[in-house]
């Protein structure tokens, strides 16, 4: 494939009253640890979080997971509408939303099976099975189309060991392809759990599952 002629750096400098260089902003540390109970109640109902651990026979829910699923009930005028967040917590729990989850959360939202089964099966960013410790998500849409993410695709299916969908021997990495990234200006755009990289390129990915790789071997 032909070079792209120009790239969007993602970055303009300092536009704010924080003295933050391009590391810091698009770094990872500043953002801290996420509190299990959800922190404010707020933002309790706004973790789509993928964590690298799954416990697929964990239950739903305790402890602090039980208190932020709480907090979620409290910002919807009935269980119905609070189905999505729902979900995403029970995700970020057992990994994926197994029938076995559907059917739990409809019970602790009081609501029908089949609908919560309509709602799960729908959107795409609900694992329907188990998937890797990092689940990596290629936005293969146009705009990173057009700048090449068919060949990054690739590269990351040939540095994982993988086809499309399928889990490495090693239980890290599930490729697949994503419809959009909603980050077009930064083409190609890669979602790994929940992280996102922009400006991917194939000559990045042997960098990125590496590090992936020591990150899983120090413990998350």
């Amino acid at each position: 494939m032909s070079e792209v002629p120009f790239k969007n750096p993602g970055w303009a400098g300092n536009t704010g009253e924080f003295d933050l260089d391009e590391d810091q902003v698009r770094g990872d540390d500043f953002v801290g640890t996420r509190p299990r109970e959800g922190g404010h109640p707020s933002g309790a109902a706004t973790y789509p979080y993928m964590l690298p651990e799954k416990h697929p026979d964990a239950p739903l829910f305790e402890g602090e997971h039980k208190e932020r699923f709480d907090k979620i009930l409290t910002r919807y005028p009935n269980k119905q509408a609070a189905l999505l967040p729902t979900l995403g917590l029970a995700q970020e729990v057992r990994g994926h939303v197994s029938p076995e989850t559907m059917d739990r959360v409809a019970e602790l939202l009081e609501l029908s099976p089949a609908y919560v089964r309509g709602v799960t099966t729908f959107y795409t960013m609900y694992n329907k099975r188990p998937v890797g410790r990092y689940l990596v998500q290629v936005c293969t849409n146009i705009s990173c189309n057009l700048c090449g993410a068919d060949d990054v695709m690739e590269a990351f299916l040939r540095y994982t060991d993988t086809e499309i969908g399928e889990t490495s021997e090693d239980g890290e990495f599930t490729v697949v392809e994503a419809e959009c990234l909603a980050a077009c200006g930064f083409p190609t755009c890669v979602q790994i759990n929940s992280r996102y990289y922009e400006n991917v390129t194939p000559a990045d990915v042997p960098k990125i599952i590496e590090r992936l790789k020591a990150e899983g071997a120090g413990g998350d």
